[in-house]
């Protein structure tokens, strides 16, 4: 399949989908997991991550060893929806991963061009 005949399929068939990538305290992972099966939303890729934020880090030594005490373990989520579900994925990663105190995380969200199961060769909707 040429290029053009993709590009084509991609713009009639995708454009009404986006990539939801949420980082949270691993503490709240359990409660987000079970927010989204709520709402529908089966499938989604999580991973260990670590950063720097706004939160001061404070280090303790431990026999003769600096350790970093203020990196709080991170969990990133990736999904991707459909337009029409998007506030309300929103919403409840927010509601679910909340404690109110700094470093709660972030939710970034992107368009997506594409998306296709190998497997099945199904596109969109059908591939998630």
């Amino acid at each position: 399949m040429s290029r053009l005949n993709i590009t084509a399929r991609i713009n009639l068939k995708l454009t009404n989908m986006k990539k939801i990538e949420a980082i949270i305290r691993t503490s709240k992972l359990e409660d987000v997991t079970e927010g989204l099966e709520s709402i529908g939303i089966k499938f989604f890729t999580f991973s260990e991550v670590s950063g720097h934020g706004n939160e001061k880090p404070t280090e303790i030594t431990y026999r003769g060893v600096p350790y970093d005490k203020g990196y709080i373990p991170r969990t990133k989520l990736v999904l991707v929806v459909q337009d029409s579900k998007l506030d309300q994925v929103i919403a409840v990663i927010s509601e679910n991963a909340r404690t109110g105190k700094i470093g709660d995380g972030k939710i970034i969200v992107t368009p997506v061009e594409g998306f296709y199961r190998i497997r099945t060769g199904e596109e969109g909707q059908d591939a998630i």
